[in-house]
């Protein structure tokens, strides 16, 4: 795992290429701190940072063909490619490394943006090829890895976070997206491209874009999630079960690829207990693990990792998580995030990825995507229960299903039958194809009461105008489970939990994380999966169950399910209040922003003061603003172009012309 940069010119060539370079990649140092690699011409200049994972000693970047015409920057891991090496070596093709990142140069020789195809792994790259000057950007199925860019006086910048383009150039414009901090306070994660930062743009999960020198740019989907588009498997449950372990047990043994140690996340629940017990069944790969404990109760569950460690015997390592330590830490977890975020989440699993880096770790498996792949949220369950009294609206029994929702919230919506059907809405109409989200949407835009009258003026019903355009036409013909698991994995899981409680908190510590329930070919083969068996009744995970059910203590199969959670507003008050808090939400600052209403703010602070225990949406709203605000602090009012180190210029420098 790596961090790459770069800058393709269209127009003209601006001066400053090899400082450029070197400020942008600097700036991701975190993601790869075992070297650097430059390449550069005329027209393009590519900059790696290395995390050194596969061929330690010959793998570094940029990576050429054989006749150099094509040039490659390499962020992530392909996970197929000592088949993909032996396939092109007996169709012809020398290699100089032993590394997975030139299979792809070779790769795309051969079928050019057809290689995507063949790929299982997660990944961003750039491909320079010198001949036709023409640059090749690409991100994976699922959107692991990101990748961010810009244009700017006649040039197309790249990153692997938005600071190296920051870094690029002082004329990149660093302001605020009103719409997106819109769809943020309302989805928790942008609604398509777009970022936070005004013209700053991610290339989407599954998509590629091509660039020529007469800036013609060609952008394209070449996968997506094949809800609806496969045929529904009519395999019994027992086969079903069968097939996914058998998949789950190849996505697994190929991710342990690597030449450096490789862990596991272990948190107590089926997903990431599923993993470790298939690396312990089924590979000879030492089994080391790594798990948060909370002080708070609510949040730990430091029992059932317990049990997990004692079933598998693996050497285990904890980090205690407190409320000073997530308050402590936040500031440089949003440094990190580059994007407003409405819950602590991320906190623990940057201090977490700091545990492993200690333990000199690299790289470590998480379960991440199970629930949004094979069926296991409650958002899930509360769309059938809701679409299941709607069938029968005058039942009087049907509503005291939504008291089976959300058990495990001191403040659950579902405490009284009567108050869950308005909070669920159960009259919705079930065409609708943001059915299954309406509660939580309503939820969560009520923080925006707090957004300035500017802001709310510009945000207004854009965010959900916006979605409907992206994703009418593909939720349109699903089911209504289907509608519901594809939006929470296009927007939840590749916007936010993959970015800003994945990649973002792994690589600060320059750890990789890598996700067997996201092998693309697992995720086709749950498209196949009924959606009555996917959760049966309101049994989540249903399949997974069945496949894990000799491997797992039958404590965690049966375990209800408990979703990652951290604590919020009680990390920030008390005795254990943070200084910053008098900086960043100010009413100095706060007015200077405009983006929220300083007397509200200052209002939500006293009663916080008073009692730290608050509802949901003054959680979300602490948080998000308090988040806006750091980013605002240090991406657009306090942002600075650093010099690098002479002495670090130096450094494992690997530069090709």
């Amino acid at each position: 795992m790596c961090g790459i940069a770069g800058y393709f010119n269209i127009k003209h060539v601006p001066e400053g290429g090899n400082l450029l370079l070197e400020r942008m990649i600097w700036s991701l140092r975190h993601r790869g701190p075992d070297g650097f690699g430059f390449f550069q011409d005329k027209r393009a200049g590519l900059a790696h940072a290395r995390l050194s994972v596969i061929d330690l000693e010959g793998g570094r970047q940029p990576i050429a063909n054989e006749d150099k015409t094509l040039w490659i920057i390499f962020n992530g891991e392909i996970f197929n490619y000592p088949e993909l090496r032996r396939q092109l070596i007996s169709r012809g093709h020398s290699f100089r490394t032993e590394s997975d990142t030139e299979v792809i140069v070779h790769l795309y020789e051969e079928k050019g943006e057809d290689c995507l195809q063949e790929l299982n792994g997660q990944f961003a790259f750039a491909l320079y090829d010198q001949r036709k000057e023409e640059l090749f950007l690409a991100r994976d199925r699922m959107g692991i890895r990101p990748l961010f860019y810009t244009f700017c006086n006649g040039r197309l910048y790249f990153g692997s976070e938005i600071k190296a383009i920051f870094f690029a150039d002082t004329a990149i414009p660093r302001a605020f997206n009103p719409e997106v901090l819109g769809e943020i306070f309302t989805f928790w994660s942008p609604a398509g491209e777009e970022t936070v930062f005004q013209d700053i743009r991610q290339l989407n999960p599954g998509y590629l874009l091509k660039i020529d020198q007469q800036g013609k740019i060609t952008k394209k989907c070449y996968w997506q999630i094949p809800f609806g588009e496969i045929s529904p498997s009519r395999a019994s449950e027992a086969e079903l079960a069968d097939q996914l372990r058998e998949l789950l047990i190849d996505a697994t043994r190929i991710r342990l690829r690597a030449d450096v140690p490789v862990g596991a996340y272990l948190s107590g629940g089926l997903d990431s207990s599923t993993i470790t017990s298939l690396i312990k069944h089924f590979t000879d790969n030492e089994l080391k693990t790594f798990s948060v404990t909370f002080k708070d109760k609510v949040y730990d569950e430091q029992e059932q990792q317990q049990e997990m460690v004692d079933f598998l015997h693996t050497d285990h390592h904890a980090i205690r998580c407190t409320y000073a330590s997530i308050g402590e830490a936040f500031p440089d977890v949003i440094r990190h995030t580059e994007t407003p975020i409405l819950r602590t989440a991320p906190v623990p699993l940057y201090l977490l990825s700091s545990l492993v880096r200690r333990n000199e770790y690299k790289v470590v498996l998480t379960g991440e995507g199970a629930d949004e792949v094979l069926g296991g949220y409650d958002i899930f369950k509360e769309a059938k229960v809701r679409a299941f009294i709607a069938a029968r609206p005058g039942s009087i029994c049907r509503p005291y299903l939504l008291k089976r929702l959300y058990p495990y919230l001191a403040l659950s919506p579902s405490r009284s039958a009567e108050y869950a059907q308005k909070f669920f809405n159960t009259d919705a109409p079930l065409n609708d194809i943001f059915y299954g989200h309406r509660p939580r949407w309503k939820t969560t835009s009520g923080t925006q009461l707090f957004f300035s009258d500017d802001l709310a003026a510009s945000v207004g019903q854009k965010p959900f105008v916006k979605l409907k355009s992206i994703w009418h036409d593909q939720l349109k013909g699903l089911d209504l489970f289907s509608r519901t698991q594809f939006l929470e994995s296009r927007l939840l899981l590749g916007n936010y939990l993959l970015c800003s409680q994945g990649d973002r908190m792994g690589m600060a510590h320059s750890v990789e994380g890598r996700y067997p329930f996201l092998d693309h070919r697992l995720v086709e083969f749950a498209c196949t999966i009924p959606p009555h068996l996917r959760m049966k009744a309101l049994n989540e995970k249903n399949i997974l169950k069945k496949a894990m059910v000799d491997l797992l203590p039958d404590g965690i199969i049966r375990r209800k399910k408990q979703p990652y959670m951290a604590p919020d507003i009680l990390s920030f008050f008390g005795e254990r209040e943070p200084e910053y808090l008098a900086h960043y939400l100010s009413e100095k600052m706060l007015a200077e922003a405009g983006l929220f209403k300083p007397k509200a703010v200052q209002r939500l602070l006293m009663k916080c003061r008073k009692k730290a225990r608050q509802g949901f949406r003054e959680n979300m709203a602490f948080v998000g603003m308090l988040s806006t605000m750091i980013l605002y602090d240090k991406f657009v009012n306090n942002f600075s172009i650093d010099l690098i180190p002479l002495n670090e210029r130096t450094v494992n420098v690997h530069r090709v012309q």
